[in-house]
């Protein structure tokens, strides 16, 4: 009994814990994406399509900033003052000292008080100088002020107007910016939706490649135990088949790795299983699109016209200042100096001015020459490079255009050969199974049946990324 108790015991120690946390996440579905739905989430969830977008805004902010500077500017102030301490004397004005007094005596003789007058007129009067100032708003013990006052530029020698409308054009390159960062956005999605699309076709071509030579495997396993074929036969269809596998291997591991990319450019969890349901056709709309207009509506050339003019009204703003600059500033203001600290009742002094200003630059040891030079400098670089980026983008569009037009003239071709080959691998295998032909010659067949199909398929891919490139040169914008 004591044996059956130890025993049981180390099988409940020996057995497996389960934990709650040990229990498997539920499989992803898989999500069914179309190119049109890849290109909608790019457009919409790409991190360089939003920070493009945080740059427009940015640009609208400057421009109302550049505007605030050709805007009246007011400011109103408010304060309250409590003096503890002051030198000046906060009583009823001051004493003075008897020698100065002037108190003639009422009783005394007509001669005396005309003597005394004569000899005290110059200190007559100084008897009201203290009650004079002690009205004075020197060391009150509460004050409050109220003050507004305001500027406004008259004339700045145009570089205020200069400011704005670099303001304007950074705005506007800023949008250009956008257009061409979601330009390329939905190149690199239409690509890497291609390039997966043609990996999961090889992956399918050596699938089917490699069940056909298995099924060949079988049909020869069954001739050799009916004594139709022998053993070397089956050996023969048996390395043909081993031969095929790594092939499928690399393709599925390409195809894996495309989707991989894929899901990247649109902030997919790596993990979440994908079916791409567009099909993988040719498209030459592209021929459409006029050469001449190759590069009219390229947002990146219309971005680099809008730096050109910024290089330009810096010219502007570097010659308006050997200008002077005009300006006019006023304010008004009350003040209140009540004996208690809420006593508004009592009576406000008041003041106002104004002041005309005129800035006029003399001499600052030649800066401003040296800024007026770099300016045209910058200018003339700006000029260049817009040159530069035009014959970029017309060599871009002329190369994606010739890649397109090798890729369809191909595509013809290679339709013809998949027939063709199709058509070879089925008469070998025919010839093979009268005894007319060798097992070698069945292997080459299909390996040539999926060299052609691959082919086709390369060529149907470059053609769509081409074609996507041509309107990505020609700014065209094309639906999904």
């Amino acid at each position: 009994m004591k044996r059956s108790i130890l025993l049981a015991a180390a099988l409940a120690v020996a057995a497996p814990r389960v934990l709650p946390a040990q229990t498997p996440a539920a499989p992803r579905d898989t999500v069914n994406l179309t190119l049109e739905q890849a290109l909608t989430r790019a457009l919409s969830e790409s991190d360089e399509v939003r920070l493009a977008e945080s740059d427009v805004r940015l640009a609208a902010t400057q421009v109302q900033a550049a505007r605030a500077g050709a805007l009246p500017q007011l400011d109103a102030n408010l304060g309250y003052t409590r003096t503890f301490q002051s030198p000046f004397n906060t009583g009823g004005g001051f004493s003075l000292p008897d020698s100065l007094r002037f108190s003639p005596d009422t009783t005394a003789p007509l001669a005396d008080r005309i003597r005394y007058l004569e000899q005290n007129a110059p200190t007559a009067g100084l008897g009201g100088l203290g009650s004079l100032f002690s009205g004075l708003p020197f060391g009150r013990v509460n004050t409050y002020t109220a003050r507004l006052s305001g500027s406004q530029l008259l004339y700045s020698g145009g570089r205020t107007g200069a400011a704005l409308q670099i303001a304007r054009d950074y705005r506007a390159a800023a949008e250009l910016g956008l257009t061409e960062q979601r330009a390329e956005i939905e190149l690199q999605v239409r690509t890497a939706y291609t390039q997966a699309q043609l990996a999961q076709e090889l992956a399918g071509f050596a699938r089917a490649a490699l069940e056909q030579a298995e099924a060949f495997l079988a049909q020869e396993q069954l001739r050799q135990r009916a004594g139709e074929s022998s053993e070397l036969e089956v050996l023969r269809a048996q390395v043909s088949r081993d031969n095929l596998r790594p092939q499928l291997v690399q393709a599925t591991n390409a195809a894996e790795l495309s989707l991989l990319e894929l899901k990247r450019l649109l902030d997919l969890p790596l993990e979440q299983p994908l079916r791409l349901t567009s099909p993988l056709e040719a498209d030459a709309s592209f021929q459409a699109i006029a050469a001449a207009d190759a590069t009219a509506g390229r947002a990146s050339i219309a971005a680099a016209e809008r730096q050109v003019s910024i290089r330009e009204q810096q010219i502007r703003i570097t010659r308006g200042a050997f200008l002077p600059s005009v300006s006019l500033s006023a304010y008004m203001g009350r003040q209140l100096q009540p004996t208690e600290v809420f006593g508004f009742g009592e009576g406000s002094q008041g003041d106002a001015a104004a002041t005309l200003s005129v800035q006029i630059p003399i001499f600052n040891g030649g800066q401003r020459t040296a800024e007026l030079a770099q300016a045209r400098i910058e200018a003339e670089r700006a000029r260049l490079q817009l040159s530069q980026l035009r014959e970029g983008v017309q060599v871009q569009y002329e190369q994606a255009r010739g890649e397109a037009e090798r890729a369809s003239a191909a595509i013809a071709a290679r339709q013809t050969t998949v027939l063709s080959a199709q058509r070879v691998y089925e008469l070998t295998v025919l010839r093979y199974q009268r005894g007319l032909a060798t097992q070698l010659e069945v292997s080459q067949s299909r390996l040539e049946l999926l060299q052609a199909r691959s082919n086709l398929a390369q060529a149907t891919a470059d053609l769509r990324i081409a074609g996507a490139r041509v309107r990505r040169a020609s700014a065209e914008t094309t639906g999904p």
